[in-house]
């Protein structure tokens, strides 16, 4: 059977068109559209990003330390042809002294955190997660609302190793790289359980 031709890549011309309550991002020359974050999934990126801004995205030595990264909501990568745009992402400022001019990431980053939802889980770990081993992405987070887990990955020999799951009976406090030197409330980016829903099912 002769192969089927290869569709056209898609364009950046073409993300930036799509109306504002939707993310693009360009995967392997295919345009993948996202909704915007429901609330479960909003709440855990944005807890976490304040738990984690306060110690860390601030200079080595300062108060409150220990300090050394850049953390960032919804960074836009640009990676060798691959647009990507992570929940949350982190660059070593040893690595990125200073934040670039543009709009645009072209250094990929030391972490990155990506909040799955039913919509996006398989974009998540079967395309993104390759992209990110590709540009040497040292460590990925993925964290599911619903299920409520965390799970922290390294980059050993070119692939992601499962470090941990992280899940309801995770400790008060979690330690995870490459943040392990802060204790991470894993709790907080939860939703507390709608009442309505136990009494529909129960």
């Amino acid at each position: 059977m002769a192969p089927k031709p290869h569709a056209r890549p898609a364009t950046y011309a073409e993300l930036e068109r799509l109306p504002e309550h939707l993310v693009g991002e360009l995967l392997g020359g295919e345009l993948v559209v996202s909704p915007r974050p429901a609330p479960a999934h909003a709440r855990a990126a944005s807890i976490l990003g304040a738990e984690l801004t306060g110690p860390f995205d601030r200079k080595p030595g300062e108060p409150g330390g220990p300090g050394g990264w850049w953390l960032l909501d919804e960074p836009e990568l640009h990676l060798q042809g691959d647009v990507v745009v992570p929940d949350l992402a982190g660059w070593r400022r040893a690595r990125m002294p200073r934040l670039p001019k543009g709009p645009a990431f072209e250094l990929a980053p030391d972490w990155a955190c990506e909040v799955i939802s039913p919509s996006t889980a398989r974009f998540d770990r079967s395309r993104k997660l390759p992209i990110y081993a590709r540009e040497q992405v040292a460590h990925v987070w993925l964290i599911d609302p619903l299920a409520r887990t965390l799970e922290v990955f390294r980059l050993e020999a070119g692939r992601y190793v499962l470090l941990e799951t992280f899940g309801e009976q995770a400790p008060e406090r979690v330690h995870a790289e490459p943040f392990e030197t802060y204790g991470l409330e894993l709790g907080r980016l939860w939703l507390e359980p709608d009442p309505e829903d136990a009494n529909r099912t129960g």
